[in-house]
């Protein structure tokens, strides 16, 4: 039987982890973000399509390309960031089915379906982005989660020439309470979920 996590590992991941919005000058190296990915890359995918790409802006140079696709009020918070991680997923991810998924014709199930591509894709890929935060959580750094940008821009000025679409970014670094919102309420199990 497995054991259920700690309170002071909930606390890390879920309850006292928070939306941040400043940023200490404590750099993330390469070393690190490989093992946040290599964390992230196992948790589950349906057939394990993992769809996600992510491009991890660290330099200066490409956080100047980044800027001018953000929204006004996620400039300063971003440039400040020591990553951001724009996390795409890829639209011909079935092409990567065959050593994913070896166990059938996976592959198929996708090639000409454009509806069920996209559908898969974006699911999987928020799916993987979400393990993403939770994998940076858990090796002490802080995630700043986003909208408020220009997709179009972000996609030709990282992703052109690819299959890859954006999705959200996502700060990542040490954090300071600067800029750090009160705690919204939540729903309550009785408002958002049902037992039959």
């Amino acid at each position: 039987m497995k054991k259920p996590l700690s309170q002071d590992v909930l606390d890390t991941l879920f309850m006292e982890a928070r939306t941040v919005n400043g940023w200490t000058d404590q750099s993330v190296d390469t070393a690190l973000l490989t093992k946040i990915w290599d964390i992230a890359r196992m948790g589950p995918t349906s057939a394990n399509c993992s769809p996600a790409r992510i491009v991890f802006v660290t330099s200066s140079a490409a956080k100047a390309r980044l800027k001018p696709a953000l929204m006004d009020g996620n400039v300063d918070k971003t440039m400040q960031a020591p990553v951001t991680a724009i996390i795409g997923h890829d639209m011909t991810f079935y092409e990567k089915l065959p050593d994913l998924f070896p166990h059938t014709d996976a592959r198929a199930w996708f090639v000409d379906n454009d509806a069920l591509i996209e559908e898969t894709a974006f699911r999987n890929g928020t799916l993987q982005a979400a393990y993403l935060m939770l994998a940076a959580r858990a090796l002490g750094l802080d995630c700043g989660p986003m909208s408020g940008f220009d997709k179009a821009k972000v996609d030709a000025e990282f992703f052109a020439d690819t299959d890859v679409k954006s999705n959200f970014l996502c700060n990542i670094g040490y954090g300071t309470e600067e800029g750090l919102f009160p705690r919204s309420p939540r729903l309550a199990f009785a408002e958002a979920c049902s037992v039959t």
